[in-house]
């Protein structure tokens, strides 16, 4: 799957970005990035870059703009927390109904931990798996995947943050079970992309066993 354009907000460009697309360009591998995929296509404007990052192996919504000065400015709300961001994750386990983790969490560019919140709610439980909203109320580098792995319940599909107990997943889609749905920008704009077709497949199957 490609990604795809959403509708536009004025100079931000918002991005379905599939799981396995990078955000920028790396070694020649064969791997796609998203900065080369919006270079490619027509009506974009030049020089339109994300404004912000996703993991690769994550799908979702990232905001683009080809105006530095729109960059530079939503850049400050995603550092100051102004902008609302849901994800939809499947884990491992049972979760709670909600919780909170408030762990820090090691920064290899600043070599020091830094302070990191994320919040989750239960959605569904789906056997021994769970179907989790997640909210996180900063942005360390792949705080979601590290912070649920750490209280037991990693996400299904990563192969980074292991879980260490569970393993058999039915009809398992092949890919980090991690969504970014839905930003809601300070002025609150609310920017959605429905789930992925291989993940939505997978809960139907697992709400038949």
């Amino acid at each position: 799957m490609e990604p795809f354009l959403l509708d536009p907000i004025g100079d931000l460009l918002p991005v379905y970005k599939p799981s396995g697309v990078r955000i920028h360009p790396a070694d020649d591998d064969g791997v796609p990035d998203l900065i080369g995929w919006l270079s490619a296509q027509p009506g974009v404007p030049a020089g339109t870059v994300p404004v912000h990052r996703l993991d690769a192996p994550t799908s979702g919504i990232v905001l683009c703009s080809a105006d530095p000065n729109v960059r530079r400015e939503a850049s400050g709300w995603f550092a100051d927390g102004r902008v609302q961001k849901r994800y939809l994750a499947l884990v491992f386990g049972r979760a709670r109904k909600k919780g909170i983790i408030r762990r820090k969490l090691q920064d290899a560019r600043r070599q020091r931990p830094l302070e990191a919140v994320t919040r989750y709610r239960l959605a569904e439980a789906l056997g021994n798996n769970s179907l989790l909203v997640v909210t996180p109320e900063t942005g360390r580098k792949h705080q979601i995947r590290r912070h649920l792995h750490g209280i037991g319940h990693s996400i299904i599909g990563d192969e980074r943050y292991r879980s260490r107990r569970f393993k058999s997943v039915p009809a398992f889609p092949g890919r980090l079970w991690l969504h970014a749905e839905r930003l809601i920008l300070p002025d609150g704009t609310l920017i959605e992309a429905p789930l992925p077709e291989a993940l939505e497949n997978h809960l139907d199957v697992l709400r038949a066993r």
